[in-house]
């Protein structure tokens, strides 16, 4: 389950909710208890993302694909 970021109208809080992407209306603001709560456009960050300065300085020079195995996940090997 994905965590989503809300805003209360109620309140004026601003919150990350732990909440399935198709049930989310109805729920609760943690500070208040309101449901006029409105969903947030929120950014997706991972972790490793963006330029590594340290790119060729390990042992190895460079480094083979990316992600989770290595740049295998979609090759079916």
């Amino acid at each position: 389950m994905p965590i989503y970021e809300f805003h209360c109208a109620q309140c004026e809080h601003d919150s990350e909710i732990l909440i399935r992407s198709a049930e989310w209306r109805g729920t609760r603001c943690p500070h208040c208890g309101s449901t006029r709560l409105a969903k947030k456009f929120s950014t997706f960050a991972a972790a490793g993302a963006g330029h590594d300065t340290n790119a060729g300085k390990k042992s190895g020079g460079n480094r083979a694909g990316g992600g989770c195995c290595g740049g295998h996940c979609h090759g079916g090997h």
